[in-house]
Formats: structure tokens, C-alpha cells, sequence
């Protein structure tokens, strides 16, 4: 943060010094030092001003985001949360803080060099084991960061910040923390953690990746079962919406990745029996597999009762 706030104060100094001689640029006897000056001078005004406030509002987005402070929490960890979270972790936070999607949760995915952003600075998932940054955390903390998608210091958790886990249920989430709490510790020499450049922060700023959304303090999930409410909180937890859209309607390409397809026309031409079988399978009916895109392999470890909620969800109008 340091370094990036000694940036601001650079470009905004740069920003004032051309400014400056803008106004001398137009102040000048000779017309041609008027013109060009005044054009140069100006135009490169306006470049560092609009630097310095996208780097602002950037700074303001990934340091101090608007969210509620760390709830006062102690989780139980009976085994049932342990289990319950169990199951959760398995579905959606193996892919991004396991190692080839399983555990141990040591974290340490670049996802900012992999996925073409790398000139943003570090994003790298965190170690979610007992031998990370975790150990350090409160539970409440915990909960504040996959609720708010923050850190433990109130920073913005860059992708965190975007994925639907953030409407699990309180219950949920303390499962979770059960769960994270009941692992051994692991540790490994990858850096974890968004440490942004001022480049990414700008970028921020620029609205280029959007800020998280405002989401409920507290939060119940619905009744367990084969219906599409139900099936929604599954795509949740699940993290089906991540990709497909906060609706499953497909998402356009953006900045954060290629299109993806709408998937409610194919499922709605399936009955449940072949919905669970392609996804247990990653083939459908008609013998041709997913592109490699598709994470099947985490939809083939959800239960059989979750499967038909997420089909109930699927084949009703979004």
C-alpha cells in the first residue's frame, strides 16, 4: 500500500506540474507557444489527472472497501460443521487453493500470471490450512473474508470479492471455518496473498473489474430439496454461478475470462436420470465430453439430492 500511495503522490504532482505550465502555455506573448504548449501541456494534464484519480479511487476500492466490521463469532466445530464444511470446501475451494484441485489447501495459484493479468501485480490464493495466514485470523475474520471478501487487515480480496460464495448462509460459512480449523497445517514456499501494483490499482479504479457488490449481513439458506430455490443455493456453494452467471444464463466474454454458455437449453433437453449421469461422467447423453473448460469433476461430488435441485433450478425459467 505504501509503495502504491507514493505513486498517487508522484502522478498527482505530475499532474500539477504540467498543469502549471499549461497555464503558462496560455500566458506566453508568442501564439505558436499558446497553441502547442498549451495543447501539449494540457493534454498531458489531463492523462496524469486521470491517472491519479482512477489511482485514487482504485486505492480506495482495494484498501479500504465499504464493509462491516469482523463479527464477534466463535465457531463450535462440532462434527457435523465439520463435515457440512467438508463437503463445501471439496466443491469450490479445492479448484483454486488445492493442489490440482485437491487437497492439501496450501494455496499459492498465481491467478493474476495465469490468467493474463500478471501485469496487475500478484493474486495469489491463500493458504487455508492451519500453516497460513489463517492461523492468524479470528473466526469472525474468516467469516468477513468469505462473506465481504476481505483480508484480516479490511483489504479487498480481489476474486474472492466477485464469487457467489459470498451468499452462503451463516451456517455454511461457520461450517466452513469448522472444517478449515480441523485440517493439520501445511506449509509451502509459493507467496500468497494480492499484493496489486499501482497499475492494477488504477485498473481497479477504472472500473475495468467491477467492486463487489453490496451483500446481506446475515444470511439463511433455504429448505433442503428438489426445488429450484434450493437448486439456486446449490449452484451457489457449488460455485456454478461463478462461471455461468449469477442466474445460469451464460455470462459474456469480459476481463476476466472468454464467454460462457448458457447451459439451461442443454440440461433442459435431459431428464434428471442423464442430467446426473453427465455430470457424474462429464459425457452427455450423446457420447461427446465437456470441453476442458468445464469443471464437471466438482458437480460429480455433490449428492445425489443436490443434483436434482440443481436440475429443478436448471430447467425453471431464470
Amino acid at each position: 500500500m505504501f509503495v502504491n500511495l507514493l505513486v498517487l503522490i508522484v502522478v498527482i504532482a505530475i499532474a500539477v506540474f504540467f498543469g502549471r505550465l499549461t497555464v503558462r502555455a496560455i500566458k506566453a506573448q508568442r501564439m505558436w507557444v499558446k497553441i502547442l504548449g498549451g495543447l501539449g501541456a494540457g493534454l498531458l494534464t489531463l492523462v496524469f489527472a486521470a491517472v491519479a484519480f482512477m489511482g485514487g479511487k482504485g486505492m480506495m476500492t482495494v484498501y479500504s472497501p465499504n464493509v462491516e466490521s469482523a463479527p464477534d463469532l466463535k465457531v463450535d466445530g462440532t462434527p457435523e460443521q465439520v463435515a457440512r464444511g467438508e463437503y463445501i470446501v471439496n466443491l469450490g475451494c479445492v479448484g483454486c487453493h488445492g493442489v490440482d484441485e485437491a487437497p492439501p489447501l496450501v494455496g499459492g495459484w498465481n491467478m493474476a500470471a495465469d490468467e493474463g493479468f500478471g501485469f496487475m501485480g500478484q493474486v495469489s490464493t491463500e493458504n487455508l490450512t492451519p500453516g497460513g495466514k489463517l492461523a492468524g485470523y479470528t473466526d469472525g475474520e474468516i467469516f468477513r473474508a468469505i462473506r465481504n471478501g476481505v483480508d484480516k487487515d479490511g483489504n479487498l480480496v480481489m476474486f474472492m470479492s466477485q464469487l457467489s460464495y459470498r451468499e452462503l448462509s451463516d451456517a455454511d460459512i461457520e461450517a466452513v471455518i469448522a472444517y478449515l480449523r480441523s485440517l493439520s497445517a501445511e506449509t509451502s514456499a509459493a507467496p500468497t496473498g494480492d499484493k496489486l501494483n499501482f497499475l492494477g490499482v488504477v485498473i481497479m479504479g477504472s472500473g475495468m473489474f467491477p467492486a463487489p457488490a453490496s451483500v446481506a449481513s446475515s444470511i439463511d439458506a433455504p429448505p433442503a430439496g428438489a426445488t429450484p430455490e434450493y437448486g439456486r443455493y446449490v449452484a451457489t456453494f457449488g460455485e456454478c454461478r461463478g462461471c455461468h452467471g449469477a442466474d445460469m444464463t451464460g455470462t459474456p466474454a469480459s476481463s476476466f475470462g472468454g464467454a460462457v454458455p448458457n447451459p439451461r437449453p442443454f440440461v433442459g433437453s435431459l431428464t434428471l436420470e442423464e442430467f446426473v449421469q453427465t455430470m457424474r461422467t462429464g459425457v452427455r447423453p450423446n457420447g461427446t465430453a465437456f470441453s476442458p473448460g468445464m469443471p464437471w469433476q466438482v458437480a460429480a461430488r455433490m449428492t445425489d439430492d443436490d443434483l436434482a435441485a440443481l436440475y429443478a433450478y436448471l430447467i425453471a425459467a431464470p
